[in-house]
């Protein structure tokens, strides 16, 4: 399995190891990770992302650390080592451990720990919860660090937003908490909520993942289906976005300079567009197949089908859609590095602007 990053590496997020070449800020086409790791060699387990810094959780035998990559460096936190799980934020790193979870602020001149909580992290379940998850609550991003939740709800998956938080309950009953100004709650209203309340457009169709981006959210359903909503100002709900027509119509006009009638005829032209979706909608991704994982960064959004394909749309202005281009999209679009080049797609992460994935051969895939 090889990873790749695209997108934003203004601070060198995306490890790539170049001698005597400057940095790429944007990266408009994957590129492999030459490096994830600053130890000794050893098997990628996951990545996590923020804005100027990714952390790369690898497996050694059956003991894990966790290397920070940004800030024009790349460290291995001593700290991390027999870390089960990892959550980045831009100003912390979240340490899980079997009995135990670690909140470590980031600085130039190193970490220091600013929270930490004895809890039983594999007494529900017998494995761990996925972070932000910790048994009877969550962990945020800025204090008061452990959040209460309710046992009732039985969480089983917690994604995070600028500002706002999407759950799913062992039942597949999706709920969303927080600020509600672009939508991204998926109640029908612009209303924020303080306690996490159910999605009811989705009662009756059990999801079996949930997705946070900064402004907008998305879920998969049991049966493969994928539904977004909340803010779509670049395109990132994969509906008709204002904003994006009306800038590639200035970048034609400007490219045929303008041709005779053309503007008229754009006006005459009927379109309905989307700027904020309050419920959730269902978007076609591929009709050939269902979509097994998506993810959302601050406004794009990353999804791998049942086939291993991987679409991407939404803001490309860094490169993160790994079109080879920087343009955005309101379509989702599939990203042909990997599917010309015979890979499959197994993982998918984004960062705020920019994107990691995990693929393998597709010969390697079929033997």
């Amino acid at each position: 399995m090889h990873w790749f990053g695209f997108g934003f590496n203004g601070f060198g997020q995306i490890h790539i190891q170049r001698e005597d070449e400057e940095q790429d800020m944007r990266l408009l086409s994957p590129v492999a990770l030459d490096s994830l790791c600053t130890c000794a060699e050893t098997e990628t387990h996951k990545v996590v992302a923020c804005w100027s810094r990714s952390a790369v959780i690898h497996t050694a035998g059956e003991r894990r650390c966790v290397c920070l990559h940004g800030g024009e460096s790349s460290v291995l936190v001593a700290e991390s080592e027999g870390c089960e799980d990892a959550l980045l934020t831009e100003s912390c790193l979240t340490l899980s451990f079997p009995h135990t979870v670690q909140c470590w602020s980031l600085h130039r001149t190193g970490s220091a720990l600013v929270w930490s909580g004895e809890v039983n992290t594999t007494e529900n379940t017998g494995t761990a919860l996925p972070l932000p998850l910790v048994p009877g609550g969550y962990i945020a991003s800025k204090p008061p660090f452990f959040r209460p939740l309710s046992p009732h709800l039985q969480a089983v998956s917690l994604a995070l937003g600028t500002e706002h938080a999407v759950l799913l309950t062992a039942s597949g009953t999706v709920y969303t908490w927080g600020h509600g100004s672009h939508g991204q709650l998926g109640h029908g209203t612009l209303v924020s909520e303080d306690e996490p309340r159910a999605v009811e457009a989705l009662w009756g169709v059990p999801m079996k993942s949930v997705a946070a981006g900064g402004w907008h959210s998305a879920c998969i359903s049991a049966g493969g289906d994928l539904y977004v909503w909340g803010w779509n100002e670049s395109g990132q709900i994969g509906l008709p976005s204002k904003g994006l027509r009306e800038e590639r119509q200035r970048e034609e006009r400007i490219e045929k300079d303008k041709l005779k009638g053309g503007e008229e005829e754009d006006e005459g032209t009927s379109y309905v567009f989307i700027s904020i979706q309050a419920f959730p909608a269902l978007v076609d991704v591929s009709e050939a197949s269902e979509i097994n994982k998506v993810c959302c960064g601050s406004r794009h959004t990353a999804a791998i089908t049942s086939t291993g394909d991987l679409y991407t749309w939404g803001w490309g202005l860094y490169g993160q859609l790994g079109h080879g281009s920087r343009c955005s999209s309101d379509e989702p679009k599939i990203v042909e590095f990997f599917s010309g080049g015979r890979m499959s797609v197994e993982d998918v992460i984004c960062g705020l602007w920019n994107t990691f994935v995990s693929a393998v051969s597709r010969d390697q895939v079929a033997s």
